[in-house]
């Protein structure tokens, strides 16, 4: 099932290829680099629930909204958009299968502003190797899950993420550069308009 693949992995040692980082960058300099994302593309490998590995493109429009593409044979696509989250499955002529966003941990990267400094919503921070490690939960939520993300520094980068979902069941994603655009087409966010084109209403 594709919410598997997305929103349910055992994290796995990935050697990030990044300069050895001495001290764990601090909470506000990590939220503010989230913030400063308005758009932003990247290429991606995702380390699935059964263990299999697929590769594709994210476009994040914060807040709110991302879409992930898979690259072929997959052709699956994820959108996050207008508040939910729909997961397309390409051999499946019936609607896409949906669920609120604010129910996945995927939500409090995409929120319209973050505040690392919240009571209760973060569950670790530390340092390892060359990278820094945050846990992040939705405070008001905890069981709903939470999303590990892991930086990179000088320049600060979001360089990997694990979702665990509400049953432990776990997804990694991996980025390659994540890269600030200008703008992204809104119409890449639109589920209503999605499942018009693949006449699926």
């Amino acid at each position: 099932m594709m919410m598997k693949k997305l929103f349910l992995v055992p994290l796995m040692s990935l050697a990030l290829a990044a300069p050895a980082w001495a001290d764990k960058i601090s909470l506000n300099t990590l939220a503010g680099y989230i913030n400063d994302i308005k758009s932003a593309t990247s290429p991606f490998t995702q380390v699935n629930d059964d263990g299999s590995i697929t590769t594709g493109t994210i476009y994040i429009k914060r807040p709110g909204r991302a879409r992930f593409e898979y690259n072929p044979p997959d052709r699956s696509l994820v959108i996050a958009g207008g508040s939910q989250v729909a997961v397309f499955d390409p051999k499946s002529n019936v609607p896409p299968e949906q669920f609120p966003l604010k129910r996945t941990p995927l939500n409090l990267i995409l929120a319209k502003n973050i505040d690392f400094n919240r009571s209760k919503m973060i569950v670790g921070h530390k340092e390892d190797g060359n990278a820094t490690v945050v846990k992040v939960q939705d405070p008001e939520h905890p069981e709903y899950g939470d999303i590990q993300l892991k930086f990179t520094g000088n320049p600060v980068q979001l360089r990997q993420w694990v979702i665990t979902n509400d049953v432990g069941q776990q997804t990694t994603v991996i980025l390659g550069d994540l890269k600030k655009t200008n703008s992204i087409a809104s119409a890449k966010f639109n589920i209503p308009q999605e499942i018009q084109a693949r006449g699926l209403n």
